[in-house]
């Protein structure tokens, strides 16, 4: 886990510029919210408006990019891996913003909420519906806080979507 924490940090001290400042998404945001699972991966949420100098810099510290679009991109240094999710529609900037500093595994950091970090799953999801691990990242998140998350602002995500059936699916199976 060491090299994993030093690769995150080596990536927030060279995105250090960025405003909002970036948070911690996927398989690491998820212990933040009590859910552990196993991710040899840094993934990240930027603005948008950082991609052009968060590319740059994580160019001079030796990724290469795999892919880039408007919406994400992937860096890959020997055999370390590091994602960045764009925030430019609204919701996902209010994802952004509201991200908390809170005591993971990997030190003190800025992590999304697990209602955002729910939204950011269920657009992969969406996007993919064969990654079964978003799912079952959605279910454990949903289980895991299910006494403290803002059921609205989830119910929410999963109109925005048009997927609001798959919750009602997930809580009822929460129940049994």
């Amino acid at each position: 886990m060491s090299r994993l924490v030093e690769q995150l940090r080596e990536a927030l001290d060279a995105l250090s510029e960025c405003d909002p400042p970036p948070a911690l998404i996927g398989g690491l945001a998820l212990a933040a919210h009590g859910v552990v699972r196993a991710t040899q991966d840094v993934d990240l949420l930027i603005d948008a408006a950082d991609a052009d100098r968060a590319h740059t810099k994580l160019q001079s510290l030796g990724y290469d990019c795999i892919h880039r679009s408007v919406e994400a991109a992937n860096y890959e240094r020997v055999d370390e891996g590091l994602d960045l999710l764009y925030a430019h529609r609204s919701a996902a900037r209010h994802i952004l913003a509201g991200a908390e500093l809170r005591d993971t595994p990997l030190g003190e950091l800025r992590v999304v909420s697990a209602e955002g970090l729910i939204a950011f799953k269920l657009q992969s999801y969406c996007n993919d519906p064969d990654r079964a691990r978003d799912l079952e990242d959605m279910r454990s998140l949903l289980h895991a806080n299910r006494d403290s998350l803002n059921m609205q602002r989830v119910r929410d995500y999963f109109i925005l979507f048009e997927r609001e059936s798959l919750l009602d699916d997930l809580l009822a199976a929460l129940e049994t």
